[in-house]
């Protein structure tokens, strides 16, 4: 069934952390698997930010990675905290041979994310375990997008938790509630392009997919509604660059998504409940993407 919760800033930043926290909660039951969360911070103009899991949080193993991302070129800083690793890195090529070096620089890592702006933070459980585990709520940011996660096709673990970046791509993330019956199609069109997928997870394919269009030099716009147009089956997805929000809605509106906008937000969800949590004035209303409808906001 899946929760989808997306919040920006026109202009600025603020709390969007708990934002986030407080809306995901509200579709736990949508979602009791896995929690995750795309947020932008302020940008970094010369680096970048890169997210990893580490699968084992004894002292010795982390200390060994630590270490060992630490011999890579670029890397400026490294922090290590039970199983969550931190890089600032700076790299003039390829984010996924990036990506690559650190997963293979000692054991089992897996790369969550890298981003200037962006930092993707997702766990198994809740919303409220997501932020006590990682403090999601102090968190001020310009827009994030979230996720409460049920497994339907893949296994429950981090890896196959939204939000999915789409490697090797800086700053672009999705997430999506559904099932794209043409996923493997397209992941076969996107690799002769020489792109790489890490799971057997079909929303990856979307994050790809709009990340190719982009580069491209495509509009956001553009390819949202190609989206539309070329993915089967059921479908609503969020995805977040480092300038804005875009969402999708497959033509036969199956999957539900919410939206509502004032002079300083935007913010859409799943289910108004989401809204409500965290906006409980009844100013604001809610309204319902239409079939096959694309929406974007830029900052």
């Amino acid at each position: 069934m899946c929760g989808l919760v997306g919040f920006l800033y026109k202009t600025g930043f603020g709390p969007v952390g708990e934002v986030q926290v407080k809306m995901l909660d509200a579709l736990y039951r949508r979602g009791p698997d896995s929690t995750g969360i795309a947020i932008y911070g302020r940008p970094k103009e010369s680096e970048y930010v890169l997210h990893a899991r580490l699968h084992d949080a004894g002292d010795g193993y982390r200390e060994g990675v630590v270490a060992a991302v630490k011999r890579l070129g670029g890397v400026k800083q490294v922090t290590a905290e039970g199983s969550d690793l931190r890089a600032r890195v700076v790299w003039p090529g390829d984010l996924g041979e990036l990506a690559d070096s650190v997963e293979h620089a000692n054991g089992e890592v897996e790369v969550m994310s890298v981003g200037r702006a962006m930092e993707i933070i997702k766990d198994v459980g809740s919303a409220s375990d997501l932020d006590r585990r990682y403090r999601i709520s102090s968190l001020q940011a310009s827009h994030a997008i979230g996720h409460t996660r049920m497994a339907t096709e893949s296994r429950v673990d981090v890896l196959h938790s939204h939000p999915f970046w789409a490697r090797p791509f800086s700053d672009i993330a999705v997430v999506h509630n559904g099932h794209i019956t043409n996923e493997h199609k397209l992941k076969r069109r996107l690799e002769m392009k020489g792109h790489r997928f890490y799971t057997g997870n079909d929303s990856e394919a979307i994050a790809v997919y709009i990340a190719d269009k982009l580069e491209e030099g495509g509009t956001l716009d553009d390819a949202l509604r190609d989206s539309v147009r070329e993915l089967d089956g059921t479908f609503a997805y969020l995805v977040s660059t480092d300038e804005g929000i875009g969402v999708a809605r497959d033509p036969f509106a199956t999957k539900p998504m919410l939206w509502a906008e004032t002079d300083e937000f935007v913010v859409l969800a799943s289910e108004e409940v989401a809204i409500r949590a965290a906006f409980p004035d009844v100013r604001l209303v809610p309204q319902e993407l239409a079939a096959g409808e694309v929406r974007w906001w830029l900052r």
